[in-house]
């Protein structure tokens, strides 16, 4: 028996990152996952990898009706929704004064907006069913501020704060949500970044597969009585004030 036996989870941007690792950890634990993103080819060969116990389906984070088709794609295939793991995320940058409107609506829309529909079209089903782990991946940056991150900042604050005030609705139906933020992290997204700019404790980034072991752990029961909380893995990035 697995960690997540029997569980069914829905993973966004499943095709990328700690996508890929988040949705290959909760099938190695026996649950059956729907990878769900916008690069069809990753997707589909993905979930031909995991095998039996996954599928794919196209999902734009940003559009309502992607989601009703979501969910009731994997209630059709799997027959219930216990864990949705809002992953699907993008960052840009610039000084304030470069920093455009354009730029701000399109993190939002994606890394908020795409958090909270997905929570909208799954609460119904989970509060239902009397159980569900709703696992929003937010970031170091949803604690502290960085310099040109403004959009990503704002947005991951909001996933932070979106994962509480949602808890507090979703409590007594026996539904959890809490928030993941990690720090410097082995992925497409970082790998322009020098590690070695950041003033991280334990001296390396992390792998994106680290981050999978604290998403299993509140996909499963094991973290039964954590809800509104945030999870920082971060090497210890934001412990402290660095000193040489």
């Amino acid at each position: 028996m697995g960690r997540v036996f029997n569980k069914v989870a829905i993973v966004t941007g499943g095709t990328g990152g700690m996508g890929v690792t988040h949705a290959k950890a909760l099938v190695a634990e026996g649950a059956k996952v729907v990878v769900a993103d916008l690069d069809d080819a990753k997707g589909e060969a993905l979930a031909t990898e995991l095998g039996e116990n996954a599928a794919y389906i196209h999902l734009d984070v940003t559009k309502e009706e992607d989601w009703d088709a979501a969910v009731a794609f994997t209630l059709e295939t799997f027959g219930r929704i216990d864990v949705l793991v809002n992953n699907a995320g993008i960052a840009n940058a610039a000084p304030i004064t470069e920093f455009t409107p354009d730029m701000w609506r399109k993190i939002i829309d994606i890394n908020l907006t795409g958090t909270f529909l997905g929570i909208h079209a799954v609460a119904p089903v989970m509060a239902k069913a009397g159980r569900g782990s709703i696992i929003n991946i937010s970031s170091v940056e949803g604690m502290r501020g960085s310099a040109g991150l403004h959009g990503y900042v704002a947005s991951k604050f909001g996933v932070r704060g979106l994962t509480k005030s949602v808890a507090l609705d979703l409590g007594p139906s026996g539904v959890r949500v809490n928030s993941v933020h990690p720090g410097f992290i082995k992925t497409p997204m970082t790998e322009k970044i020098s590690h070695d700019l950041l003033p991280i404790p334990l001296g390396r980034p992390a792998e994106p597969e680290e981050v999978s072991q604290l998403v299993l752990f509140l996909a499963s029961d094991e973290s039964s009585y954590s809800t509104g909380s945030e999870f920082i893995i971060d090497g210890g990035l934001i412990a402290g004030v660095p000193h040489k």
